[in-house]
């Protein structure tokens, strides 16, 4: 009589599972996040003394440095994205569980979410004490902004993390691959964040908001199809 076959585990059981590993790993170690607020502290900091004492310029691209900050700093975090599971073979038993192979890409790409949005949380009062810029329309406007354009980041920044987590210039591939593709979600996010500190006195805020929520829905479509495909391999 041969053994009852596994039964499958659904699709969102699946996903928050590894989340929930995954957030409890980082929970205990911060690692990433340590590495990523400091590289993004630095940034910030970076741009004001090359700037110097010239207030208009750094109120009126702040967002765009803001959101730079941002970009540098998820290098760091995607890149290890996989590192737990590549050590000791890690992946491949997750492979082997009875579940959807999305549920890992879902996963990951919440979680390094979830990290970005937190950093830039604890960015945003650091950008306004460095550069002397307020909030015009509302905080819950950045926080959407912000919410959106760290998913655009992570997933396809997941999905080029898997590509390149076996290649022996990782670090090197990773920026290359990532940069060109999320360059114009960025563009939208930071085109909504300085409406957001100088007002927006043409009501443009929801095209770019739209725009970004478009890049969204490619950006994790996309992802979400072709993961299988790229873990298989």
């Amino acid at each position: 009589m041969s053994a009852p076959r596994p039964r499958p585990i659904g699709l969102l059981a699946a996903t928050f599972a590894l989340l929930r590993k995954d957030l409890l790993i980082e929970w205990r170690t911060r690692a990433r996040l340590n590495a990523i607020i400091f590289f993004a502290l630095a940034t910030l900091l970076m741009f004001s003394f090359a700037l110097g004492p010239d207030t208009r310029l750094l109120e009126k691209n702040a967002g765009g440095y803001f959101w730079l900050a941002i970009l540098f700093s998820s290098v760091l975090a995607l890149g290890e994205t996989f590192r737990v599971e590549s050590e000791n073979a890690c992946l491949d038993g997750i492979r082997l569980a009875p579940a959807d192979a999305r549920a890992i890409f879902l996963s990951k790409a919440l979680g390094n979410a979830l990290l970005l949005t937190a950093l830039g949380a604890l960015l945003v009062p650091v950008m306004v004490a460095l550069y002397g810029v307020r909030i015009v329309t509302s905080v819950a406007d950045l926080g959407l902004i912000l919410l959106l354009g760290c998913l655009a980041l992570s997933a396809p920044g997941t999905v080029y993390a898997a590509i390149s987590s076996n290649a022996r210039a990782r670090d090197v591939l990773l920026p290359l691959l990532l940069f060109p593709l999320v360059i114009p979600a960025l563009l939208s996010a930071a085109k909504a964040t300085t409406l957001v500190l100088q007002g927006d006195p043409m009501n443009q805020f929801g095209s770019w908001l739209g725009l970004l929520g478009g890049f969204n829905l490619i950006y994790w479509g996309v992802g979400f199809l072709l993961f299988p495909r790229i873990i298989e391999d």
